[in-house]
């Protein structure tokens, strides 16, 4: 199929693309990356009137390794997230997440925060950012601000952002010493969408276990930070069953049937899926301590 007509926009300066973007309003759709828009526009799913192209713009493609966090620009591509050394070395969980994200030849042209901004509930990136307690710093004619993952998504493939705001850049909040993360999924091939997956992290304090946190893909509601301390919290890290946390994780979160999977076969992959990524998590974090 072919898209709906529509007007196609080049801009060359920030400050052009937010002025178009501001007199579009609800008629304007920004791409990126385009691995999601345009299958959208292909099958007709979306009909913009138009489409503004930001590829142009200048001072958008950097990865920024902080002390604090890792700064990732709106038109920083999957694989160079994938590639950037010192963004794996600040998160580890950046690049075993990105790996996930759909196939290499996809991950060379969408972008991360092309993919946030998507919010598709099958998306790794959206519950990697609300895990981690980041935010999208977005830009309009009326100014800067930043949005937090806890406050951006509002429903599947829906977000907070006015029509007027581009995305600028995501933040990921490096971890503390004690805390580790990990992730687990299950596709039909790899690269594919999940059938499930989780994103989890644990804090270890005196080895013990004090906090375990997890954000699922393809299962529950989307940038929802799930809080499974209750099944571990106390336990010595080195000999926990981390399959209790599945068990909790399994009774929380709500899933449902669609064609790849019935609802129970979903949710058995959450309690085991949990399981691996809680696991990953706590030794990660234990290693880090150690090694402080």
């Amino acid at each position: 199929m072919k898209p709906s007509p529509l007007r196609y926009h080049r801009p060359t300066s920030l400050s052009e693309a937010l002025d178009l973007l501001a007199e579009l309003g609800d008629v304007g759709k920004v791409m990126a990356g385009g691995q999601s828009l345009v299958p959208l526009l292909s099958m007709r799913l979306a009909a913009p009137a138009h489409v503004v192209d930001v590829n142009a713009l200048p001072g958008l493609a950097g990865v920024e390794v902080g002390d604090d966090a890792v700064r990732v620009g709106a038109l920083v591509r999957h694989s160079g997230l994938e590639r950037h050394d010192g963004a794996a070395g600040a998160i580890p969980l950046l690049r075993r997440a990105v790996r996930h994200v759909a196939h290499p030849t996809i991950r060379n042209r969408g972008t991360t925060v092309g993919s946030i901004v998507h919010a598709d509930p099958s998306g790794e990136m959206p519950a990697v950012l609300t895990l981690l307690g980041g935010h999208l710093v977005v830009r309009s004619v009326q100014g800067e601000r930043s949005v937090p993952a806890a406050e951006l998504f509002a429903g599947p493939l829906e977000t907070s952002l006015r029509p007027d705001e581009l995305a600028v850049a995501a933040v990921f909040p490096r971890t503390d010493g004690e805390t580790g993360c990990g992730v687990a999924e299950i596709s039909r091939r790899h690269g594919d969408y999940a059938v499930a997956g989780v994103v989890a992290s644990v804090h270890v304090h005196q080895g013990r276990v004090a906090g375990v946190r997890a954000c699922f893909v393809s299962a529950g509601e989307v940038g929802v930070v799930v809080d499974l301390s209750d099944s571990l919290a106390g336990h010595d890290a080195r000999t926990a069953d981390w399959g209790v946390a599945g068990e909790l994780a399994r009774e929380l979160v709500e899933t449902e049937q669609d064609i790849h999977a019935s609802a129970d076969y979903r949710s058995q992959l959450v309690r085991v899926l949990t399981t691996r990524a809680v696991r990953e998590a706590g030794l990660e974090a234990l290693d880090r301590v150690e090694a402080a």
